[in-house]
């Protein structure tokens, strides 16, 4: 039996909408292809851009670094020596000890410096310094002690002194780590003792930020 002319336009016409569905359908798919693609490239230029710049910082900072170990090696390194075991039974109040008077600014709250330092436990073992290999690592930069992430005994103990200067702090374990301690060389309750030098803040180098689109990506 023939089909009618109007079921043939219908079936038809189902056809070509499918035929249009299948096509857009996969021009979807293409065009998400293509975009992945396009998001995966951009990615990798980002990434790779936020690498060179990381890369570029860290020499700045090394060049940095070595230009002021020149200069403050000599001083610094004359008190490498210095740590030695002490009776943690002593200390009971912190107590600064001017080793080098400077000739600079003096320290405030809000005085913006840098410091390098020794430190270490009534062992008379070093738990960090800055000096590594006959040179300066970076300084500590201190945008004001008020607000700085440092321990009471360097917020309280460098108040005073002056810019070049070097101050030998002797602190009680309450304005050091307390009764959490600080790793291995730093068990709870632990009086410490450290020389700091403190220099004029170096000229600030711009940290790298990680690009937001990368991060939302």
């Amino acid at each position: 039996m023939a089909t009618p002319k109007s079921q043939r336009i219908g079936i038809l016409i189902i056809l070509v909408v499918t035929i249009i569905g299948t096509m857009g359908s996969f021009a979807v798919m293409i065009l998400n292809t293509k975009n992945t693609q396009q998001d995966d490239q951009r990615k990798q230029q980002l990434y790779a851009q936020y690498q060179k710049d990381s890369k570029d910082y860290q020499a700045k900072l090394d060049a940095q670094a070595k230009v002021l170990s020149k200069k403050y090696y000599p001083i610094f390194n004359q008190y490498a020596a210095r740590p030695a075991k002490f009776d943690l039974n002593s200390v009971k109040t912190l107590t600064k000890k001017d080793l080098r008077v400077g000739n600079g600014k003096t320290v405030t709250d809000s005085t913006e410096f840098a410091a390098y330092y020794i430190g270490w436990n009534p062992d008379g073992k070093v738990f960090d310094q800055s000096i590594s290999d006959g040179s300066l690592k970076s300084p500590i930069p201190v945008s004001g002690l008020k607000t700085a992430s440092l321990i009471e005994g360097w917020k309280k103990g460098l108040v005073g002194m002056k810019i070049g200067g070097v101050r030998e702090l002797t602190i009680p374990s309450d304005l050091a780590y307390g009764e959490s301690g600080q790793g291995d060389d730093i068990p709870p309750n632990t009086p410490l003792k450290f020389i700091v030098m403190a220099i004029d803040q170096p000229e600030p180098i711009p940290t790298p930020q990680v690009p937001q689109e990368l991060l939302q990506q």
